[in-house]
């Protein structure tokens, strides 16, 4: 499996974001050195992208893959495809507070630790419908990981579309998000742009 080992803060500096997005609370005091040059349409288009694909983890086949399917769906292009990354399990699992981070999400439900509507699932990239519910196994609730995990995440706010129980460790979708219900600083537009060339 492909692994981006390059430094959280430091790719944040670089893509002008916020680690917040991520679920990380540190911040970084270097400033980065920009260059005078104008950047050109494609540079801020690709920028959009590496910033999507960096926020929900996911590497450049499986993120060309989610733009095919959303192109294919009724609606825009750009909207699709924030909708679809952002029904990915391990996102979901994040936006309910059963973990710190994306990344930490993602290692939850590769260990096997989630349950969809009763079942078992550990894809990470599993999209969730609206219904589902999703909880965490009743044998790792009582663990220290995820005493810790609801300690830190407790006062995060859930989004609309989200119904969460954190002292149950389980969570149903209401419903799929509208784009506006997602706080992502992306500009998809320059996504589609980029892939419509």
């Amino acid at each position: 499996m492909a692994v981006n080992r390059v430094p959280v803060l430091k790719r944040c500096r670089s893509l002008g974001l916020d680690p917040v997005y991520l679920g990380i609370d540190k911040k970084s005091t270097r400033q980065l050195k920009r260059s005078s040059r104008k950047m050109s349409d494609y540079g801020i288009q690709l920028r959009e992208k590496q910033k999507a694909k960096f926020i929900y983890g996911v590497l450049e086949k499986p993120f060309r893959n989610y733009y095919k399917r959303a192109d294919r769906m009724a609606g825009q292009t750009g909207e699709n495809l924030m909708i679809l990354l952002e029904m990915r399990l391990d996102n979901v699992v994040f936006r309910m507070g059963m973990a710190r981070t994306r990344k930490e999400a993602r290692q939850i439900v590769d260990h096997k630790h989630v349950l969809v509507n009763g079942k078992c699932v550990n894809i990470p990239s599993y999209q969730v419908k609206a219904g589902d519910v999703i909880e965490i196994k009743e044998n790792k609730k009582s663990s220290q990981r995820y005493k810790d995990i609801v300690e830190v995440t407790g006062g995060r706010l859930t989004p609309e579309w989200i119904d969460t129980d954190l002292e149950a460790l389980k969570g149903t979708v209401k419903e799929a998000p509208t784009r506006e219900a997602i706080d992502v600083p992306v500009d998809e537009v320059q996504i589609v742009e980029l892939y419509s060339k």
